[in-house]
């Protein structure tokens, strides 16, 4: 359900953005070689040309660190500075420990509580949303880092064209602290339908496939999406979710400047900007480029578009997400940058 927010407690906001793609491109063209598809396919159903894919030596906690030791210098902290990181990934380093105390010890923040958050494409959402929570009641989590990081190259089948055409490699992060009142995040919405909580999965074991030889090498490495069932779904949600979120805060959509949505297909952005009556304008997409990067992908638009100057103090911001669980939400915040 929605989450009203008291404004007795203080207020938290984003105050340092950065991220990292590995400098690997596939693009479309390369993938027509060992996939049969072809650019002109995958460009009109998804809006995606090429997609980065990490090095060998690189894993999820790499990138995620690349994207960290960006955000933190653009807030101007030291990674000591930090009380709480949380991470949001699907594609983690290791099933255990979690990718987050793995960063945490490589970039020397040893005074942070760590921990991951695994809401596939909702992950940054969920992510900031915790650490959001965590932040306003609790007075020891003055600076928290929020990080999306995802190696979903490493989990692809390859030949399997209704998938592999869609993902990339990435990580995105946000330093979180007081800001001054009025600004920063001011609502939060999140949910889940765990009715379709088949439509995207990765099998790998687990209660329902034991883990024997037998069944670790069937189920191993299967990331499977029903892209049907995934479109209804995100062109109901993604609406639903940016509705919710404002609405609770006692805003209307005309009073939106910028919405960062999960960059899984363009043309659900369009089709779900269009049923709240806005235009493309209204929000800032890179997938033609990094292709989806599920939980790292609207911290990556979030920064590019920082970046690029395209936020300005006192902007009325949307980040929205949806993916596997089925899970779905959105954060209201008034850039306090």
């Amino acid at each position: 359900m929605p989450r009203k927010i008291s404004n007795k407690m203080p207020s938290i906001g984003i105050i340092g953005t950065g991220f990292y793609v590995p400098e690997k491109i596939l693009t479309n063209k390369e993938l027509t070689k060992f996939v049969d598809t072809s650019d002109e396919w995958i460009y009109q159903k998804t809006g995606i040309r090429e997609r980065r894919i990490a090095d060998s030596k690189e894993a999820t906690s790499d990138l995620a660190i690349h994207a960290a030791e960006q955000a933190m210098h653009n807030a101007g902290i030291q990674a000591e500075d930090l009380d709480l990181i949380v991470l949001a990934t699907s594609t983690p380093d290791m099933i255990q420990p979690a990718t987050a105390p793995i960063v945490q010890g490589k970039i020397k923040a040893f005074k942070s509580a760590a921990f991951d958050v695994s809401a596939v494409c909702a992950g940054f959402v969920y992510a900031t949303s915790v650490a959001y929570s965590m932040m306003r009641t609790n007075k020891n989590y003055k600076k928290t880092l929020v990080i999306g990081a995802e190696t979903y190259s490493r989990i692809l089948d390859w030949t399997d064209r209704t998938t592999c055409v869609y993902f990339g490699d990435g990580a995105g992060a946000v330093v979180l602290s007081k800001v001054k009142d009025g600004f920063g995040i001011q609502n939060y919405y999140l949910q889940n339908d765990g009715r379709g909580a088949d439509i995207i999965k990765f099998l790998a074991g687990g209660s329902r496939y034991p883990a024997t030889p037998e069944t670790l090498a069937k189920n191993m490495h299967r990331f499977e999406m029903q892209g049907k069932q995934v479109w209804d779904f995100a062109v109901k949600v993604l609406p639903l979710s940016i509705k919710k979120v404002i609405e609770e805060a006692g805003k209307t959509i005309q009073d939106i400047d910028l919405i960062i949505s999960h960059q899984a297909n363009i043309n659900i952005i369009k089709v779900s900007l269009d049923k709240l009556g806005l235009s493309m304008e209204k929000t800032y997409t890179n997938m033609d480029r990094y292709g989806n990067t599920s939980g790292a992908s609207i911290p990556i638009a979030l920064s590019e578009a920082h970046q690029k100057g395209l936020l300005k103090k006192g902007d009325n911001v949307v980040l929205v997400g949806f993916g596997g669980g089925l899970s779905y939400g959105a954060v209201y915040l008034k850039w306090a940058l």
